[in-house]
């Protein structure tokens, strides 16, 4: 698909700045919401308190195309796109319309690291071609988009496609680096136009493909994405053969210098004289390549003795090797689909890492209609052999947003009504899983869309306390029936702390998340849920255990021998002023039912392991209590470090706001729309993402418009599209006030007089206009 044929597609969105003829060109935000945004007394937005851009400029519909390759040309929405060609990626250079598609997540350091020598798993994403909805950077307005979310099972993911140079949708660079995963793009030449490309830059001397190898080195370190998969698939003359490992061996060295962490990983299809020829399996006639890169990811046509020699040919580099297992099953496979699992356990007796090709087709083969199940159940089928990830540093929080919705939700109120689909909003995810007990009792967490304390989603906890028990927990340990012995082949790693489910004397599995880290002198624990009916019959409430760390004396200890330990931390009855304001808005009972607990704990020389949520009935029955809770919202903090939740109060750390790209639309007669690209700075790790709010009217001063919400930015960049405003008339100006709200990751709102702020002031053609300046 070429750069202009990415116009076709979903609508666009969430368009939120779109509305239908005779609207007031914008969502209004609800009154709980303007109560939010809008300052108090003494905080007036207005041009002497704040640092205020002011824009004057004359209505213009002289045509100014953008960049087709950046935005999309129906509608000027900024979009990820590929390099198509070898010229295109020498050309390759910077420029400001690449602001969007540059990665605002640092990777995540997970534990253990990449470099642990365990075996790893690699998905290699491959859906239609690529460049979906996923290519629009602010979001798309689709329902039931396909969405990955199982991230503590996988190391590494690649987006593919077969277009030359793959760079990956930022929105999936954001969502792979918020949940520790690294991503990469792909480098592909097929049949005779790639034997033509690999000719041009291979067959020659040595700077022709260092300077590829430099190009695409510098595309991953400006897009800050993780390396590359390096796929030749066609053959090759000799010289260009005997050339492919020395480019091969300069880009890894390039990407190794340019991005911290970096990754090369090269694709089985060629042999060392230039022949293209797949061997399913690491050999001496390929592992040319396999020496001077990070990674070898094998043809998927493998049986088991292609497992033995390459494990064999590997050696002390097998969790190097990526086997390929592509799920849709396609040539002589051992396995596919549902039985993924069956080749998964071939090769992890190997000790080897395995890829995971087109993961999609439970989305693709299996249709939109019950994807969430079904990729739930995929992954559950593969999860016994697929280490997890934990995470090693506190404070740690998460909303369990999916970034896809069919409502939008901000502090467990309606913030909008249309669906929506951005990676970038995507917050750290769990594991999900479902666990039945012989007794009868369950335990099931799945996402649900139907209801959210922020984002798109929460986390369901569904399932059933059987007679006799007291509660249902998550946990990771599974014990024998009736007693507390823990059985040794599902135990955890020492140092997690991992949130998991278990029945009282039952002792099921599941698991959430995993962390390794000493335990703070005082932790507390923040859970924002909400009670499904019948909410009156159970509750529910956080157990930790620890690990010792030479010795461990916290209070409220439950003697469980031999470990881990337990600790049932208590609530406090009152919040600390720094959390106050950040559980504003649900209590005990809320308006909507969410609820908010914070409690606390106090170790010495622990070493956290697991952070379980009891779900207990109320009162001593023989009956099954059936329950259904929702988490909202979660956070684990070191109590030292509360100050991070102070509400950010000073100034001078939003700049003045630039306007670029300005057009201006006549969708009708009696309609008039404008698109613009708001730019400012605010430092990366002070906010996690920004509100773009908007007010529309005169010049001249009277009642206050209202505030709307018109989008969200993962980016200190925001193009606003077909806004629809009021007229210029020829007696007055008007105004447009873009206002850019930055939300902390502790989502604490920051004083509306800290926001930043443009003014846009825009005339008929007859009046005379003035120019351009800034304010303090």
């Amino acid at each position: 698909m070429e750069a202009g044929e990415q116009d076709g597609g979903s609508s666009r969105g969430p368009k939120r700045a779109r509305d239908e003829e005779g609207s007031d060109g914008g969502r209004e935000e609800s009154e709980a919401a303007k109560e939010r945004s809008r300052p108090g007394p003494g905080l007036q937005l207005d041009m002497e308190s704040q640092r205020t851009t002011v824009v004057h400029r004359v209505i213009n519909f002289a045509p100014d195309p953008l960049p087709a390759r950046q935005y999309d040309r129906r509608t000027t929405e900024p979009i990820s796109f590929y390099l198509s060609g070898l010229e295109e990626l020498l050309a390759w250079k910077p420029t400001s319309n690449d602001a969007f598609n540059v990665s605002t997540e640092a990777l995540v350091k997970r534990r253990p690291p990449l470099d642990s020598r365990r075996p790893r798993t690699l998905v290699c994403h491959d859906m239609k071609g690529g460049y979906l909805e996923d290519r629009f950077i602010q979001g798309a307005a689709v329902r039931d988009p396909f969405v990955f979310y199982h991230w503590h099972y996988i190391d590494v993911f690649v987006y593919f496609s077969h277009h030359t140079v793959t760079i990956p949708p930022v929105v999936w660079t954001n969502a792979a680096h918020r949940n520790g995963v690294l991503m990469l793009g792909t480098f592909i030449t097929e049949w005779t136009d790639g034997a033509k490309i690999c000719e041009a830059f291979l067959a020659g001397g040595e700077e022709a493909y260092q300077a590829v190898a430099e190009q695409l080195a510098a595309i991953a370190q400006f897009y800050r994405f993780d390396g590359w998969l390096v796929n030749i698939e066609n053959s090759l003359s000799v010289s260009a053969a005997w050339n492919m490992p020395h480019f091969l061996r300069y880009l890894t060295a390039q990407v190794h210098r340019l991005v911290p962490g970096g990754q090369v990983v090269w694709y089985d299809s060629i042999l060392q004289s230039g022949e293209l020829k797949w061997q399913n399996e690491l050999n001496e006639s390929n592992r040319c390549y396999f020496d001077v890169c990070d990674g070898f990811f094998t043809n998927y046509n493998w049986k088991e003795q292609h497992l033995v020699r390459t494990a064999q040919m590997a050696a002390d580099r097998r969790p190097d090797v990526y086997v390929g297992v592509d799920v849709f099953g396609r040539g002589d496979v051992v396995s596919s689909g549902f039985e993924t699992d069956k080749s998964l356990r071939l090769i992890r007796e190997q000790g080897l890492s395995v890829a995971i090709f087109a993961p999609g087709w439970v989305y693709e083969y299996l249709g939109p209609a019950d994807f969430l199940n079904n990729q739930d159940k995929f992954w559950a089928l593969l999860s016994s052999m697929l280490p997890i990830h934990s995470v090693g540093s506190l404070p740690f929080g998460t909303t369990f947003s999916l970034g896809v919705g069919n409502k939008n939700f901000l502090d467990g109120q309606e913030n909008w009504m249309e669906p929506w689909y951005n990676l970038s909003a995507q917050d750290v995810q769990p594991l999900y899983s479902n666990h039945r007990t012989p007794s009868g009792g369950w335990l099931r967490t799945r996402c649900c869309l139907q209801d959210a304390w922020c984002g798109g989603s929460s986390l369901l906890l569904e399932g059933a306390i059987p007679p006799h028990a007291r509660h249902v927990t998550t946990r990771g340990l599974l014990a024998c029936a009736d007693c507390d012995a823990l059985c040794p082949e599902l135990a955890v790693t020492v140092s997690s702390l991992v949130f998991l489910l278990s029945v009282w004397g039952l002792r099921g599995v599941t698991r959430l998340f995993s962390f390794q880290m000493p335990a703070p002198p005082r932790l507390l624990v923040v859970l924002i849920y909400k009670h499904e009916a019948p909410w009156q019959a159970v509750t529910l409430a956080p157990e930790l255990t620890t690990q010792e760390s030479r010795s461990c004396s916290p209070g409220n200890v439950s003697a469980l021998p031999p470990a881990p330990r337990w600790h049932r931390p208590q609530p406090l009855p009152n919040l600390p002023p720094q959390l106050a304001q950040l559980l504003k808005g649900c209590g005990r009972h809320g308006e909507r039912g969410w609820q908010s607990r914070c409690y606390e704990l106090e170790f010495q020389s622990c070493v956290l392991d697991e952070l379980l949520v009891t779900v207990s009935r109320h009162q001593a029955g023989q009956g099954e209590v059936p329950f259904s809770c929702r988490l909202g919202r979660i956070w684990v903090l070191d109590a030292g470090y509360l100050h991070l939740f102070l509400p950010i109060s000073t100034g001078g750390q939003m700049s003045p706001i630039d306007v670029a790209h300005l057009h201006w639309h006549r969708t009708s007669a009696k309609v008039l729309s404008v698109s613009l690209t708001l730019r400012w700075t605010y430092p990366p790790s002070k906010a996690n993402c920004f509100r773009v709010h908007c007010r529309k009217g005169s010049c001249i001063r009277g009642r206050e418009p209202p505030l709307l919400l018109i989008g969200q930015a993962h980016a200190p960049v925001y193009r606003v599209t077909e806004l629809t405003v009021p007229e210029a008339h020829s007696e007055t100006s008007n105004c447009l006030e873009f206002l850019v709200e930055p939300v902390p990751d502790t989502g604490i709102q920051v004083d509306a007089a800290l926001w930043g702020k443009l003014v846009l002031v825009y005339s008929d053609p007859k009046l005379p206009s003035g120019g351009t300046g800034t304010s303090d």
